[in-house]
């Protein structure tokens, strides 16, 4: 043990920092042990375990930036099978316990990132933190700074921080490149405060999980995309992907709507005939709308509505461009609301 240990407990007492001064203590009864005094690091370690009776529960914990989120088993997430390994690869490494715990998100609007955070924080049994950083960015010279200082001093008192996962969202506001911001100066200070909390917090708190989201990576500061241990590129959906997302999404929110008739056949052909299909975010509300805006009276109307959503406008579409579209009589017809006969008509005297 050195003489450091003992200011640093010093120091974290005064500072009112529990979450500082149990990491040191720990580490303090490892030194012990490892020089065979196993009897004083027991000791240590059974005052560390009473004293964490009377820390604040996590539900108490109060701040001006950091605010809960609800996380809710119920809500879908589906994931192509290459961000889900990833996804699980962060669990292994925060459950591995050596120190690798921040990790970057990026992927444009919709792509799942926040979502995929929600997730890391349930399959980790951890309450979720999330800083909005618009709320951190002041007009004021300086002030942004000093709001930082503040957002991760509150950080390291979280009581029980090995079970705390804290959300970065959208942290491009702050973390553009220095070089190429309109204003060089007040970047560089903003982003350098990021990066110098960053290594302290390091230091400091080996527990908690950080978590950052970005749309903007191109143009995220370098020096602070290396401060992360794992980088997630949620830009890969295939188009495969993203019908079998949006098949899951369907499927959770139909069973929600009565006298709606499912036909996850014609669904699925709607998605494979548009030429190009949102991130999960969007496509979501796609699905979600053209469920609920849907005539109550007509089964298959979500239907029309999502054809009209993805795949173009019915109203200009031919029953021969339908058919060429690999649409059958049938789905024709749910789609435009002729008669099977007067379809079937028109498509014999194409032929003619």
């Amino acid at each position: 043990m050195k003489k450091q240990n003992i200011l640093n407990l010093i120091k974290y007492h005064v500072e009112r920092n529990e979450n500082a001064f149990r990491n040191e203590a720990i580490n303090i009864a490892r030194y012990f042990d490892s020089i065979g005094d196993d009897q004083l690091a027991e000791y240590i370690m059974g005052l560390i375990a009473e004293s964490n009776l009377y820390v604040p529960q996590a539900s108490d914990f109060e701040s001006d930036f950091l605010k809960s989120v609800e996380i809710n088993d119920s809500n879908p997430l589906s994931l192509p099978l290459e961000i889900a390994n990833d996804i699980k690869g962060i669990i292994n490494a925060v459950n591995h316990k050596i120190g690798i715990n921040k990790f970057l998100f990026e992927g444009l609007p919709g792509s799942g990132k926040t979502e995929a955070a929600k997730q890391v924080a349930r399959l980790l049994n951890r309450t979720l933190y999330y800083i909005d950083f618009d709320n951190l960015v002041d007009s004021k010279l300086g002030e942004t700074n000093k709001n930082i200082a503040k957002v991760f001093s509150e950080i390291n008192k979280i009581p029980y921080p090995e079970k705390t996962v804290i959300l970065f969202d959208e942290i491009d506001v702050i973390a553009l490149d220095r070089v190429n911001s309109n204003d060089v100066r007040e970047m560089g200070r903003v982003t350098s405060a990021i990066l110098r909390e960053l290594d302290r917090l390091t230091d400091l708190n080996k527990e908690i999980v950080i978590i950052a989201t970005t749309n903007l990576y191109k143009n995220f500061d370098k020096a602070l995309s290396r401060r992360f241990d794992a980088i997630i590129n949620f830009n890969r959906y295939t188009k495969d992907d993203l019908i079998e997302v949006a098949e899951f999404y369907f499927s959770s929110y139909v069973k929600n709507f009565k006298g709606i008739s499912k036909d996850t056949r014609l669904f699925r052909k709607i998605l494979k005939v548009s030429k190009k299909l949102p991130y999960p975010g969007e496509l979501k509300n796609i699905i979600k709308t053209s469920l609920a805006f849907s005539d109550v009276d007509n089964s298959y109307d979500y239907l029309r509505r999502l054809y009209n959503n993805l795949a173009g406008n019915l109203e200009q579409s031919s029953t021969d461009q339908l058919y060429t579209q690999g649409f059958t009589v049938r789905e024709i017809e749910i789609l435009t609301g002729e008669s099977k006969s007067s379809v079937s008509r028109k498509l014999h005297e194409r032929d003619e």
